[in-house]
């Protein structure tokens, strides 16, 4: 796959190949930003931490559905930037609010 076949702001059901095992697993992705190589990713079928997501590791689109503007995930710039991405695979962000007491 390539950069021009997915869009940001839209929720990916995908076959990605394991890094670690070579093995083809099911994923749903909700897509941040795109980059030259890689995109910047939230699993929203699993823990829901963001990860960084190699095109060769995609093999299969399996359903695309943009997301209303109204039912989109905010994350702060700064950790999407492509520099904050150069060492990591995954960043996992827990949220505060005044509710929780943090």
């Amino acid at each position: 796959m390539e950069k021009k076949d997915f869009a940001v702001d839209t929720r990916y059901a995908l076959t990605v190949r394991d890094p670690e095992t070579g093995r083809l697993r099911p994923a749903n992705f909700y897509i941040y930003r795109l980059y030259a190589e890689f995109m910047v990713a939230r699993m929203t079928d699993r823990d829901g931490s963001l990860h960084k997501i190699p095109y060769a590791n995609v093999v299969k689109i399996v359903r695309t559905t943009p997301v209303p503007k109204s039912q989109r995930f905010a994350v702060p710039a700064a950790l999407l930037d492509e520099r904050a991405w150069k060492d990591r695979s995954s960043l996992t962000l827990y949220s505060s609010s005044p509710a929780s007491g943090k």
